[in-house]
């Protein structure tokens, strides 16, 4: 509080007091593949005069994209007479000097326009000038009383290695597939994740390959390339993905090892897809992996195609993680996606048996080495829990969303924390603002209790003058009933019922 002289009356803002803090998004998912039929960018163009008249002329921005609509071109009439055809650049702007005779009329024809935009450096470097149609360009052109833009220009729907935000409408995805032929991998993609719910997904296509291995090469790739995109997508769309997927790509090892750095950073699942062959395949595709963070699902799951009028097999991916969005969505990030319908197809591309209480059916040997499947219990549902993590702490998938959410959220809330003064007071508000935010998961069923306080044995003096403060926080998640047992007992108590 300043130390000056006032005589009369101030008010002075406390700045103190506990932050509320709101749970990060859970549910974005992030989708890498290809799409050779994506809509490429419209190019922006401009037509002045008559095509009957023999005067009309197109004009062509040279680079396709929205930046082409804010070029202009301006037929100017010099208002002068005797003057001679020339061509000035300023940025984006055009402007045509036209030619007058003696008597002040415009001379210029169409053809004199086109050549001369033609030999002019700057000019032909943002457009390109024609006769429209079976114009001759013959005829003198009229002058415009403004400058007049181009239109039409459009930036490509799904830029190669850029991240694109569709936010839940088949319709945002209909640039993946221009022609409706499905090629690649995201067409069928998103239709699969939209079959689920109308999640919120980064998009990243990459380019085709000559064969598979090339084109793997581009999923993997490299620096701003590939999946590495994905660490770039918050900047860019605002949201960060949290389930990682790669249909066609992601039962080979080579791309979930490359994901797992970037799931790290990002505190995100990949959701990767088994080697669709028998379930000792499957058993040792999920033995390449020791985290938390991969989640194994087999075998692939029988749907129509409507480009082959027949059933083809699809990774099971793109649908388990719009399960994951649906059910976040509906019940929250804490919820395991186990025992949740699958929409929209029409079987496994090898059956999976499956009873309750079955310890020796096909769905149970799977899920207990860690991979989950699909069975069929009225209607086709995900079946499995666990996560590929050596530590039983981080069995469940749901436990590790939940750990991941909370402490998102913690950082992504405390950034006004950053830089404070430590006093009593700053431990307080922050101790405070994670302790109601506890109360609120509690309150919402996302834990079970938690606590957070500053631990003083830490909390030295040595430690804040060097501009560390610590806070500690438990949490204790909800863990799904994976295992229930009822336990029977024959005995004859009841009999004098009887009487």
């Amino acid at each position: 509080m300043p130390e000056q002289f006032l005589h009369g009356v101030e008010i002075v803002e406390i700045d103190d007091g506990a932050r509320p803090i709101s749970t990060v998004k859970s549910s974005v998912i992030g989708l890498i593949g290809t799409a050779p039929n994506s809509a490429p960018a419209a190019t922006a163009s401009l037509l002045t005069g008559v095509v009957a008249s023999n005067n009309a002329i197109t004009y062509t921005a040279v680079t396709p994209g929205k930046p082409g609509n804010d070029i202009t071109v301006h037929l100017k009439d010099p208002k002068a007479n005797s003057q001679a055809l020339s061509v000035a650049v300023s940025g984006t702007a055009i402007t045509v000097n036209l030619a007058t005779g003696v008597t002040g009329t415009i001379t210029s024809t169409a053809a004199q326009v086109i050549a001369a935009i033609a030999a002019s450096t700057a000019a032909a470097l943002l457009v390109a000038a024609a006769n429209t149609g079976v114009s001759t360009g013959a005829v003198a052109v009229g002058a415009s009383v403004k400058a007049q833009a181009l239109s039409g220009g459009a930036n490509e729907a799904f830029p190669l290695n850029i991240p694109v935000l569709v936010t839940g409408s088949r319709n945002g995805a209909a640039g993946l597939d221009t022609v409706g032929d499905k090629l690649g991998t995201l067409p069928d993609a998103m239709d699969d994740i939209f079959d689920q719910c109308g999640a919120m997904v980064v998009v990243i296509r990459v380019a085709e390959g000559i064969d598979f291995a090339a084109t793997q090469s581009n999923i993997i790739g490299g620096i701003n390339a590939g999946v590495q995109v994905f660490l770039n997508a918050e900047s860019i769309v605002k949201v960060k993905p949290r389930i990682l997927i790669a249909p066609g790509f992601s039962h080979e090892v080579a791309v979930v090892s490359e994901l797992l750095g970037i799931a790290d950073r990002l505190k995100a699942v990949i959701l990767a897809d088994g080697p669709n062959t028998d379930d000792a395949a499957a058993i040792s595709f999920r033995e390449n992996f020791g985290s938390k963070r991969v989640y194994v699902i087999d075998p692939q799951v029988k749907v129509w195609d409507t480009v082959s009028n027949s059933e083809v097999n699809r990774p099971a991916s793109a649908r388990v993680a719009g399960i994951i969005a649906k059910s976040d969505n509906e019940r929250g990030f804490w919820w395991s996606p186990s025992n949740r319908d699958i929409y929209g197809i029409t079987g496994t591309s090898r059956q999976i048996d499956f009873a309750l209480g079955d310890v020796n059916a096909r769905a149970n040997y799977l899920n207990e080495n860690e991979v989950a499947t699909i069975i069929q219990k009225d209607g086709y549902r995900l079946w499995g829990n666990r996560t590929c993590s050596v530590d039983q702490k981080w069995a469940f998938l749901s436990v590790v969303r939940t750990a991941d959410m909370i402490h998102e959220s913690l950082l992504a809330a405390h950034m006004w924390a950053v830089d404070r003064n430590i006093t009593k007071t700053y431990l307080e508000d922050v101790v405070e603002g994670v302790n109601s935010y506890l109360r609120h998961l509690v309150a919402v069923g996302a834990v079970l209790g938690g606590h957070c306080w500053a631990d003083q044995d830490l909390n030295t003096p040595d430690q804040i003058s060097q501009g560390r403060v610590y806070f500690d926080f438990d949490f204790t998640p909800p863990y799904p009933a994976e295992h229930i047992t009822f336990r029977s007992h024959l005995v004859n108590d009841y009999i004098k019922e009887l009487f």
